[in-house]
């Protein structure tokens, strides 16, 4: 009792000048250093190869007539992203074995089936980015595929948690690349400006396609299991929350900076231009001749970092969720022989992704824009569970969802199944002889 006292005196006495004020900084900055992570890596990892093809299409297809609706985006990620890690610390459990909790085995089982199909599709869309960034660097993917998944594989299995999560944040910063390269293509920000803050729609099939790939790949349902999942396993509980809270904010902004400049470097160069692509490697090809080698070297080197990042992560949302489900180990720092059905996920997830993706003549760029469709259409389901779990006061206690996030939450998930209805009745409409604008 006497040295909650003292503490809490010492707490109340001012700091002793400079020195005191910089020991708190001090403080504060290691504080911030020990839980940064999880929100910096699960936000960037949003941007995959898939993510990257799909803002490139968006870009070269539509111009920046997108832009308007990645802003409205960056909120709804912020919400989801930080009401994900919220529960984490607040519950100490993952999404996965939170839904088991609450709705029982079979919606558990339905959630799991859903989310391996996706993760997997997504996977081999990361493997298939690995492909076609070494094929911009003249190695052929028989070379790249292999590789990148052996070396996927031993970043994990054979480090431990901190030397994960420091590779982690390095190849997150490696997305710099992207905002370069939109700077080097000299777009018209008057236009651009104009553009981000006039919301605007098309009525066809592909639109709506690519604008369900845009919110898909842009908030993942694999990220509302891994970033829980994450903070879980990094032992962040409520008392360290507000520095994490930052953390995912923070993520939040850099990868839909990220998002924006490759939307504009596609659109100030391709689309001005009438060219025709099918992904970030085609993008990054008929930069070259329009903004010169250095951009089309960027943008190959981001799409080649992003792919490895996503390719290391995707089989780990996979693990993680599945065993978190289940109720089996889990975890990074865990053995094979203490966690053989978390090692046992990871390793098939990445095998299965890099055969797939080694197969003869398959078709790279629409296996990554399904991938990132299939994301969105999914993520209306774990977005439902995720906010009714957030918003249960006896599983949250004083960190339950608040009005203003319940509603942006939701406004996106009722968005995202409006938004797949409508994409049915487009893909109908044709065969039923209605001509739509």
């Amino acid at each position: 009792m006497e040295d909650v006292t003292y503490q809490e005196s010492e707490a109340r006495r001012p700091s002793a000048g400079l020195f005191g004020r910089l020991s708190s900084w001090r403080f504060r900055l290691f504080a911030m250093l020990a839980v940064i992570g999880p929100g910096i890596i699960t936000a960037n990892a949003d941007n995959d190869a898939g993510g990257i093809s799909t803002y490139s299409v968006a870009g070269s297809q539509y111009g920046y007539s997108l832009l308007w609706m990645l802003v409205l985006i960056t909120f709804s990620l912020a919400v989801t992203q930080e009401m994900g890690a919220r529960t984490g610390a607040a519950t100490g459990k993952g999404l996965a074995a939170l839904i088991r909790e609450r709705y029982g085995v079979r919606w558990t089982l339905f959630a799991m089936v859903c989310t391996l199909a996706a993760n997997l599709a997504t996977t081999i869309a990361e493997f298939a980015g690995v492909a076609a960034a070494g094929e911009l660097f003249g190695v052929p993917r028989f070379v790249s595929v292999p590789i990148a998944a052996v070396l996927v594989w031993v970043l994990v299995v054979r480090s431990s948690y901190r030397s994960v999560e420091k590779v982690f944040l390095v190849l997150s910063a490696v997305y710099l690349a992207y905002p370069l390269s939109g700077l080097l293509v000299g777009a018209p920000w008057g236009q651009v400006i104009r553009e981000t803050v006039t919301p605007s729609f098309q009525l066809n099939t592909g639109y709506i396609l690519v604008f369900i790939a845009t919110v898909g790949t842009t908030i993942t349902p694999w990220g509302q299991f891994f970033i829980q999942s994450y903070v879980v396993d990094k032992g962040i509980g409520p008392r360290e929350y507000s520095t994490t809270r930052v953390d995912v904010l923070l993520g939040v902004l850099l990868t839909d900076i990220v998002s924006f400049f490759i939307i504009v470097a596609t659109a100030s160069t391709i689309h001005v231009r009438g060219i025709e692509i099918a992904g970030a490697a085609e993008a990054a090809m008929a930069l070259e001749p329009l903004a010169g080698p250095l951009a089309r070297q960027l943008f190959a080197i981001g799409l080649l970092n992003a792919s490895l990042l996503a390719a290391s992560i995707l089989p780990l949302a996979t693990a993680y969720t599945i065993c978190e489900a289940f109720g089996w180990e889990d975890g990074v720092d865990r053995s094979w022989r203490e966690a053989p059905a978390f090692h046992s996920l990871y390793a098939f997830s990445i095998g299965f992704g890099a055969l797939v993706a080694l197969l003869p003549g398959l078709p790279l760029f629409p296996v990554m824009l399904f991938s990132q469709d299939v994301n969105g259409v999914l993520l209306a389901v774990v977005l439902v569970f995720a906010i009714q779990i957030a918003s249960d006061r006896q599983i949250m206690g004083r960190q339950v969802n608040g009005r203003v996030a319940n509603l942006i939450a939701w406004t996106t998930a009722i968005g995202l199944i409006l938004l797949s209805v409508l994409l049915v009745g487009a893909s109908i409409a044709p065969l039923l002889g209605i001509t739509l604008g």
